[in-house]
This record gives C-alpha cells, sequence and structure tokens, in this order.
C-alpha cells in the first residue's frame, strides 16, 4: 500500500473490541460482544477474515471487558493469516477513547473499524480513494432507505395543510463504523477519557481538515442489540444455504 509521499504504507487496521455489550445481556454476560458466533465464527474473525481479503494484514484490537477471551482466542495472529497486536485499557472509553489506547502503535495511514459489524464492501478501494483525495479521515456510508410507518403532513407557516405523503421513502447515508484515518487524528483525542467518534469527526471538520466519504450501496450488518444479531444470524446461515 502506497501513501501520500509514495512510500510503502505501514496500514494497520484497527478493530474497536472493548464494549461491554449491555444491550446484547444476557449473551454478553460471558463472552465480549465481538467473540459472539456468527455462524461457526465469531464476529471479530469474520472482521478480521474480511480486512486480510482487502490486503491489511497488521491488526491492532483494543480490547477491555473479558479481554481474555479474545487474546486466547486471537493470540498473535499466525493462525489467521495476520498479525495482531493489543491495546488494553480498564474502562470503558467509547469508540474514539478506545482508538485513543492503540496510539503508540499506529505510525502511518490506518483503518478503525468497529467490532460489532459486519461489512460487504472494498476497504481497498476506499483505502486508495483516501489516499488520492488526501483525506484526513474517509468515513464509510451505506445509502439506506426505509420506509416510515406514518403518514407525513406537511403544512405552511399558518397550519393549511399542503401535502400529504402516506409512508413515504426515506433515503440517508448512514454511517458504518469504518474510517479510513491520518495519526494525527489522535490528537483530538483525550486520553483515558470516554470519547465519541462523533466529537472527533465534529472536531476535525472546525479544523478544516478534509472529511471524506465512501458511498456504497452494499449492505452492512451492524450487531449492537439482540434483535440485530438474531436477524444477522438467520440471515448468515441463510447465506451458506443451510436453512
Amino acid at each position: 500500500m502506497i501513501g501520500y509521499n509514495g512510500k510503502k504504507s505501514k496500514l494497520k487496521a484497527v478493530i474497536l473490541a472493548g464494549g461491554l455489550g449491555t444491550r446484547l445481556q444476557p449473551y454478553t454476560t460471558f463472552l465480549p460482544k465481538p467473540m459472539l458466533p456468527l455462524g461457526e465464527k465469531p464476529i471479530l474473525e469474520h472482521l478480521i477474515d474480511w480486512t486480510r481479503k482487502n490486503g491489511v494484514k497488521s491488526i491492532v484490537l483494543c480490547v477491555s471487558y473479558l479481554r481474555k477471551t479474545i487474546e486466547d482466542y486471537f493470540e498473535e495472529g499466525n493462525k489467521f493469516g495476520v498479525n495482531i497486536e493489543y491495546a488494553t485499557s480498564n474502562k470503558p472509553l467509547a469508540t474514539a477513547g478506545q482508538l485513543k489506547t492503540a496510539e503508540g502503535l499506529i505510525e502511518d495511514t490506518f483503518v478503525c473499524i468497529y467490532g460489532d459489524s459486519i461489512f460487504d464492501f472494498s476497504l481497498r478501494n476506499m483505502i486508495k480513494q483516501h489516499i488520492k483525495k488526501k483525506a484526513f479521515v474517509t468515513m464509510s456510508l451505506n445509502q439506506y432507505k426505509t420506509n416510515l410507518p406514518y403518514g407525513v403532513i406537511e403544512t405552511s407557516k399558518t397550519g393549511k395543510v399542503l401535502r400529504w405523503n402516506e409512508k413515504p421513502e426515506i433515503k440517508a447515508n448512514v454511517n458504518m463504523g469504518c474510517y479510513v484515518m491520518e495519526p494525527k487524528v489522535l490528537e483530538f483525542i483525550p486520553k483515558n477519557k470516554p470519547y465519541g467518534m462523533d466529537d472527533v469527526i465534529k472536531k476535525a471538520m472546525n479544523r478544516k481538515k478534509l472529511v471524506s466519504s465512501f458511498i456504497t450501496k452494499k449492505g452492512f450488518t451492524d450487531i449492537g442489540n439482540k434483535s440485530s444479531y438474531k436477524k444477522a444470524y438467520q440471515d448468515y446461515i441463510q447465506k451458506l444455504g443451510k436453512i
């Protein structure tokens, strides 16, 4: 991978795997959320497979809650065709706070990935776009469509009804939780303090840094609660043709 300066980049993928998984209780009582099974593999192994297939074989796992489960399973990554390093914390730090713990392991452009999602798009192309545009941060966005379950009524300032749209379709670009970043972004994050990724992105934009987007129609699976995990599991098994 070639960086801004034309030299070979030491690009790594930082996977945020330290969350408590509160919304997935009781499944996460004895397993950290990224280790919940999806088919025959834990979610985190699917993520590592995806980064490796996209050419990124150096991984940093940010771990905290039940971290020994993750460390014992993946070790140094040899069995999975990657090299794994660990950044640890002893308390929940939210998304950007977790990322900050990896600061000493990052030297160059890097990928940051939330550890509770499964992706199906070209990370390789996203990295190429980031480098070509010389962006500070590139965010992966999904073209999301849904229908509101209500009739939407448009009115004038005086209250006159102008239009009735029954269960309209709405479209939006939603954050997928995968970023390509420059290492100086870490300077925007306070140390050892819970801090959200949205605050980091807003701070970068306020400082006139280029925050770019990589928009894809290909989906992603966000496994944030019990219902989304159950659906993800069923969809994965169907994809394998086992039911």
